[in-house]
């Protein structure tokens, strides 16, 4: 069930045209997020152990997460708020192309400033956005922990002027904490960098990546297994159409593909 009105969604697009983000502060229940920690805890564990993530830098891990179990949660993905705001601001009938975590450990440094996508066009800023990143955390985000880093507006600059911006001042970079059921909806040409872990324990930050209809990125992809799929609504199969279908998960830890993220 939709927690937004018609106005308040058109309300947050707005926002997100302005600043390339906007937060929905404890939209899902504390609970499922719980259940998500518990079943990516000893996943991190085997593919750090396995040499099978992709490093974001010093004790940073990317980690695609299997789509079965709690990861296949269409409450998650298929959210009506979060897919009306991703509808408004990437167009209608988006597709989800990404299901992944990226989390520092004590020890992680800072991350070069950079964008998770290049423009469409060479040299052109752009207009309309094509690629949203939807993160949540599965733990509350402090300043001690890694909190992600970003600048208002500098998706709709070009990357040597949004550089410059936020060199000067004009583009600050900003700490976002969030606590445990906030959800984070950004643009992935604004700036933003990963900061350090200074905690024990891992800082797991889902990302769920949402394109226009036309728009498809090959380093990135979700396995989706026949028997999820067969019991998914149609909304939730229409968002997943672009994805390779498979019998099984894939056992073991498998290889990332997507280790190239900074542009």
């Amino acid at each position: 069930m939709a927690r937004y009105s018609t106005e308040q969604l058109d309300d947050f697009a707005t926002t997100f045209e302005r600043d390339g983000m906007v937060i929905l502060r404890r939209h899902f229940p504390r609970q499922t997020l719980l259940a998500w920690r518990d079943a990516f805890t000893p996943l991190l564990q085997q593919r750090i152990a396995a040499n099978a993530t992709a490093v974001r830098g010093e004790q940073r891990h990317y980690i695609t997460l299997p789509f079965t179990g709690v990861f296949a949660d269409p409450a998650i993905f298929c959210d009506p708020d979060i897919v009306g705001i991703v509808e408004r601001v990437a167009g209608d009938d988006p597709v989800m192309c990404q299901l992944a975590t990226d989390t520092p450990l004590q020890g992680s440094t800072w991350q070069e400033i950079h964008r998770d996508t290049p423009a469409l066009f060479d040299g052109e800023p752009e207009t309309p956005s094509f690629q949203l990143a939807v993160n949540f955390p599965l733990c509350d985000v402090t300043l001690e922990n890694g909190p992600f880093e970003t600048t208002l507006g500098t998706h709709r600059m070009r990357a040597d002027d949004a550089l410059q911006a936020s060199r000067d001042g004009r583009a600050p970079l900003r700490a976002i904490t969030m606590e445990l059921g906030d959800v984070m909806i950004r643009d992935v040409r604004a700036l933003h960098r990963g900061t350090p872990n200074r905690t024990d324990q891992p800082r797991p930050m889902v990302v769920i990546g949402y394109s226009r209809s036309w728009y498809f990125r090959p380093e990135v992809r979700i396995d989706v297994p026949n028997a999820v799929y067969n019991q998914l609504s149609p909304r939730a199969k229409r968002l997943l159409r672009h994805m390779p279908r498979v019998a099984e998960p894939e056992n073991g830890a498998p290889t990332e593909q997507y280790r190239k993220f900074a542009y």
